[in-house]
């Protein structure tokens, strides 16, 4: 395991949170978000959804400038755009703090400015898959190697006549393969044009094929599993990885997980998420009451919490869930870096659209039953910790079934992703995704049948 020591962290950083917080009050305040207190929730406005959306990549912008000098940041970014991005390359380690934030912050606002400009409306959905390149871009997307699958599925839509935005999303999804886009770069012996070329190639390939794959493999899990984007993947990777070793591409295992960035990253972090908890209540008076209900959902693979409840008992759901999420991987003694904040938010993405407090703690709880007697692992290990973010995954098996059932499924969910990654070499960053379709597709029928027999027996089928 290669890990990197934090940087120096001061006082003086610790109070700059505060200040930003402060600083988010007025911005509030200045926009007109605190006239609306005493008044019944009204929609925001679409400009309003996109400047809220904007803040997230932004904070961490700002935090990327703040925590590295901007000259060894620059030198940072440079080695992320050429270090190779497969399972587990937390890019902290490779490139310094700065460097990853900014990296994800630049991604982040670079999507958001093409949803603008595509004129797509903010849902769940959005929230979900901004949330994916914001956490992924910590350890695996970079500004170079996500284009080409995005060009990909810009294709695909041209193919058919129909519009970008249909598909956007699902370009999103389909840059977990971008390890393979960095991969395919540093392939063979070639001229580095023909492999640039090749590069773009695979990716616009993996784009071209995402759609109609994402579409037919969502049947297989019938929405159990959130990450369907990262199970089509997952099958998509072992076709490519599969030629690729058939042509001899030899991979090595590796495992870059910086350490000692507890402090400061649990401080921007729950900064951030009281943030969003604070917006939420400010823009809606009743905002609290329908977090509750957003609660009560099972939260399968299509629910959208700010059509049904409001974008603002979202924002609470969400600060919540990541407030969760970061102290108990404090609680357990993991590290926060790249890799495992990339967990976190997507946990926090999909709050808007399938996860709650109610639904991914069971399957956290399976999870960390399965390292504590399994032997081979410490709920500490860094796969583990990546299990206990993106295996929330299967959030709505608990959902729907239950609490003790949603154990069951963590430690299952646990036991698969955990031996999964080999199959592909670990060039999908959504593993998590690729083996919770796998339990789903397994473990739902069986419950069904269990309950359909016993529906029979008491004569109600």
């Amino acid at each position: 395991m290669t890990t990197k020591n934090a940087l120096p962290y001061s006082k003086g950083k610790s109070v700059f949170c505060f200040r930003l917080e402060e600083f988010f009050m007025r911005f509030t305040t200045h926009i007109g978000f605190t006239k609306r207190i005493h008044k019944e929730h009204k929609p925001l406005s679409r400009n309003l959804q996109y400047i809220l959306l904007s803040l997230a990549p932004g904070y961490f912008l700002l935090w990327g400038l703040l925590l590295q000098p901007f000259p060894e940041m620059v030198r940072g970014l440079m080695r992320i755009f050429v270090e190779p991005d497969f399972l587990i390359t937390d890019y902290v380690a490779v490139g310094g703090a700065g460097a990853a934030l900014v990296n994800a912050s630049l991604i982040t606002l670079m999507c958001i400015a093409l949803m603008y400009f595509l004129n797509m409306n903010i849902e769940g959905s959005s929230i979900a898959a901004l949330s994916l390149m914001l956490g992924f871009s910590l350890f695996g997307k970079n500004l170079v190697n996500i284009w080409s699958i995005i060009l990909g599925v810009f294709i695909y839509a041209k193919y058919h006549k129909t519009h970008l935005s249909n598909y956007l999303y699902i370009g999103f999804y389909g840059t977990s393969l971008s390890p393979i886009i960095t991969q395919t770069i540093q392939f063979g012996h070639f001229s580095l044009p023909v492999r640039l070329a090749m590069s773009l190639l695979v990716g616009i390939i993996i784009g071209f094929v995402m759609p109609p794959l994402c579409a037919h493999f969502y049947n297989t899990h019938k929405g159990y599993s959130l990450y369907n984007g990262g199970f089509t993947a997952g099958i998509i990777a072992t076709v490519i990885i599969s030629i690729y070793k058939s042509f001899g591409l030899a991979l090595e295992s590796r495992k870059l997980w910086a350490a000692g960035y507890n402090i400061p990253f649990s401080e921007i972090l729950i900064s951030f998420f009281v943030i969003l908890i604070f917006i939420g209540a400010l823009t809606d008076k009743n905002a609290f009451r329908k977090y509750w209900n957003i609660l009560k959902y099972p939260g399968l693979s299509g629910t959208d919490f700010t059509f049904s409840e409001g974008f603002s008992p979202t924002l609470i759901n969400m600060g919540i869930d990541g407030i969760f999420c970061t102290l108990y991987l404090l609680a357990i003694g993991a590290e926060l870096n790249g890799a495992s904040i990339g967990g976190i938010f997507t946990v926090v993405g999909f709050s808007a659209t399938g996860k709650t407090l109610r639904n991914i703690t069971p399957i956290m709880l399976g999870i960390t039953l399965l390292a504590a007697l399994s032997g081979n692992y410490t709920v500490t290990d860094p796969a583990v910790v990546l299990a206990l973010m993106f295996g929330t995954t299967i959030a709505p098996i608990a959902g729907q079934y239950g609490f003790l059932i949603g154990i069951l499924a963590g430690f299952l969910h646990a036991a698969v992703v955990l031996n999964i990654g080999i199959v592909y070499s670990g060039m999908n960053l959504y593993n998590n995704g690729f083996a919770g379709g796998i339990v789903a597709a397994f473990l739902v029928p069986i419950i069904k049948s269990i309950q359909n027999r016993q529906a029979k027996v008491k004569g109600v089928l």
